[in-house]
């Protein structure tokens, strides 16, 4: 493996378990696909640095276990910005 993906993938785990980022967030940081955050820290850092996939992992399961939690959040706010938008329009 290329000495600069290895390095990448250390980065990325180290972001996602510093900053208890998502997937999505580290791939904006990184400006990469979400598949390579995720190869990276699955299959990749594995090999690299287990310990360190391991701690990295954790984060991530915990992520994907709250994501609907999130989702729903989001959609909820999207209508409620909806709302005051119309309710200003009809003032």
């Amino acid at each position: 493996m290329k000495e600069y993906i290895e390095e990448r993938a250390v980065q990325i785990a180290n972001y996602i378990i510093d900053e208890n980022a998502t997937v999505r967030q580290t791939a904006k940081m990184f400006e990469i696909s979400k598949s390579t955050v995720h190869k990276d820290v699955t299959d990749r850092l594995t090999h690299i640095n287990p310990a360190l996939a391991a701690q990295a992992r954790v984060v991530l399961d915990i992520n994907k276990a709250e994501r609907h939690i999130r989702g729903g959040l989001a959609t909820k706010e999207k209508y409620e910005h909806r709302l005051q938008a119309c309710s200003r329009e009809n003032r």
